[in-house]
């Protein structure tokens, strides 16, 4: 069992150094477009979510 775990984990070692990681400025353009995408997205969900209170409001009265 324990040879087992210790050649999974060596193997495990191995495999990860043929991962292609991604460079710093990958990382940070792809943080700030994933930001900004959810920035428009919760823009947008506010702005929708305000017009149907007023609109619906309006019903009700």
């Amino acid at each position: 069992m324990k040879g087992k775990l210790l050649n999974y984990l060596q193997d495990s070692r191995k495999e990860l150094n043929h991962v292609s990681w991604p460079t710093r400025k990958q990382i940070t353009e792809l943080t700030m477009i994933v930001i900004g995408v959810t920035a428009v997205a919760a823009a947008l969900i506010g702005a929708f979510d305000y017009f149907f209170q007023v609109v619906f409001g309006l019903m009700v009265r």
